[in-house]
């Protein structure tokens, strides 16, 4: 899936879906577009990335092994 997205020198550009989190980090996009509308990154609620939250389901999933 495409995602219209606005890079920081404001030309317009479409990316892969898998590399909005890195475009991101890396402070090259300012802007992407959802269905509801634009996002202003900084400023608008965005999604953690997908494998920092896959680490915190790993961790939920492993048993305490501090507590008896």
């Amino acid at each position: 899936m495409l995602i219209r997205v606005i890079r920081n020198d404001s030309r317009y550009d479409m990316v892969k879906e898998h590399q909005l989190d890195n475009l991101i980090e890396r402070g090259e996009v300012v802007k992407f577009q959802r269905s509801s509308g634009w996002v202003t990154i900084g400023i608008d609620p965005i999604r953690k990335a997908r494998q920092a939250v896959r680490l915190d389901q790993d961790r939920r999933r492993q048993p305490d092994r501090g507590m008896a």
